[in-house]
Formats: C-alpha cells, structure tokens, sequence
C-alpha cells in the first residue's frame, strides 16, 4: 500500500512535516498494519516529524513506546492513540517496539461525508473527532470490543485495496466512521481547550476566505507578520496559513460544484480563487482530480 505521505516543508528545528499524498480518485483514507513482519516501506520515517493529516493508531499487541510531542507513550493492549495534525512523533524510538503488533489508519477528515461538507476550521471540534481533542489522546478500548475494532481494520484494509470494486468507497468512508465513532465515545468528557490564536486565525479565514485576501493580508490584520504568524500555525496545527485558507476556499468551491449549476468563473469568484485556471490547479493538487470531474462524480 503507499504511503500517505511527502515532505511539505521543514520546521526551524528541522522537524520535517509531511503532507497527505492524494491519489486520484481514491478517498483520503490509508491503512498501514505495524508488526514484526511489516514491509519496511510502510513503517513511519527514522526521525522526529509531524503530519498535516489525522492519525488514528490502534494497538492490539503492546510493546515498548513512542514519543508524542516529548512524552514517551508506552504502548499497550487494547489502546487508540490518536495523532492530532502538528504533533511532533519521535519515530526513532520505534525500533523499541519489535514485539508489537498495531494498526495506524491515516485519513483526512473529509473522507467522511459529515465533515466533507463542513468547513474545515471546525473539524478539531466536531464530535466524531473527540479524541483528538482529548488531553492524552488516547483511550483504552474494552477487551469485549477489541474484536470488532480489529474486523473494522481488517475490512478497511480488504477495501482499500480493492478500491474499484462496488461500493468500495461507500464501504471505507462507513467503516472509518464506525472506528471513529468508537473512539469518540470512549474520549474524556473534558476537551483540550482550544488554542486562543488558532481560534483567531481561523474565525478571521471564516469571515474574509470568499475575498481575494492572502495569507499576508490575514497575518497583519491580526497584528502578525505573515512569515512569524505562518510558523506558529504550521507548528500548531501542522499547516500553514496559506495551508488553511486554500482548504476553506476548496471546501466552498466543492460545496458549490455539488449544489449548483454554476460555472468555475462564477465558483472562483465566489470563493477567492482568483480565477477558473487557478481553482483548477488548487482543486486537483488538493483532491487529485479536476472540478468538473469531480462535479459528475459527485
């Protein structure tokens, strides 16, 4: 299976954080089984990095730790681990964990139909993704479900790799819900309260995203310069600025190709996209396909 992952940029400390790497026509939704035997090719790189996508890490054999954002994590039976956008990941220590055996499922959160449709400066407060939001980020599932989350990732697995055949899609976008779900309802009642800049930052992007602003433009209007401001989003959230803006203007811009009739100069306009050739551009980097594809797909 490939990996969900490339370089987008590197941190100041040299942390290198990595982008999803969308495949056409296919949902942003990976499955990558740790253990013993697994293909090198799968295993997460031999460095500290970060992710600008979400991680949800179950362990069904435990053994030895990682480090997650400077706290060593041991690994047990039975656990879910979830990696929030922007953690840090000491992957180095995973040559502690030989006798483990794990399943991490990588995925941006508009492979679900919910959350597609929303704007993503939401998602770090949507329910299906508590546990994300949880101190800790991890949750210990009950030995009488422990069954059903390992058929859960078994049949994500079988799916994705036969991603062609009927329903596959329906299929892997239902049972990455099902394993959401699950750990929400196991999350801590009390959520990490939300950062107060990243809050700023995204309800400045929620009032002015449809405009022809920048990053910059957003940067000084909160009293920021664009280049410091740019590097505490990205070491927060694990995009950058830019990063979120591009992703509300392309949330909006599928909202409207699903939902009307109008045509990519009027949808560009609409949402800040400058023009039909650069939505293009940003619309198939993004989701691997182009608009009016995507439209007759959708």
């Amino acid at each position: 299976m490939a990996r969900a992952r490339s370089v987008r940029t590197v941190r100041s400390d040299g942390t290198p954080v990595y982008a999803w790497d969308q495949r056409p026509g296919l949902p942003p939704v990976r499955v990558v089984p740790l253990d013993p035997d697994c293909d090198s090719e799968h295993l997460p790189p031999h460095n500290r990095h970060a992710h600008d996508f979400w991680i949800l890490a179950y362990v069904e054999r435990g053994g030895g730790a990682v480090g997650l954002d400077g706290e060593q994590v041991a690994l047990r039976d039975g656990e879910v681990h979830a990696v929030a956008p922007g953690e840090v990941v000491a992957a180095e220590s995973l040559a502690e964990i030989a006798d483990a055996r794990a399943w991490s499922v990588a995925f941006t959160p508009d492979a679900i139909p919910a959350l597609a449709s929303i704007s993503p400066l939401t998602w770090a407060h949507h329910p299906l993704l508590a546990l994300f939001a949880a101190d800790g980020r991890r949750a210990l599932v009950p030995e009488a479900e422990r069954p059903r989350w390992q058929s859960w990732l078994a049949e994500l697995t079988d799916e994705l790799r036969h991603p062609d055949r009927l329903g596959a899609h329906d299929a892997i976008t239902a049972t990455l819900t099902n394993l959401l779900v699950a750990s929400a309802r196991l999350a801590p009642s009390a959520p990490i309260a939300p950062d107060p800049l990243v809050s700023r930052v995204f309800d400045e992007i929620e009032k002015t995203y449809a405009t022809k602003v920048t990053a910059g433009d957003l940067a000084r209007s909160l009293g920021y310069t664009p280049g410091h401001l740019t590097t505490v989003v990205r070491q927060r959230t694990g995009r950058t600025l830019l990063d979120w803006l591009t992703e509300r203007r392309l949330t909006e811009a599928r909202r409207l190709l699903r939902e009307t009739d109008l045509p990519l100069s009027v949808i560009s306009t609409r949402t800040g996209l400058t023009d039909p050739g650069y939505l293009v551009r940003r619309f198939k980097a993004r989701y691997g396909t182009t608009p009016d594809r995507w439209r007759r797909e959708a």
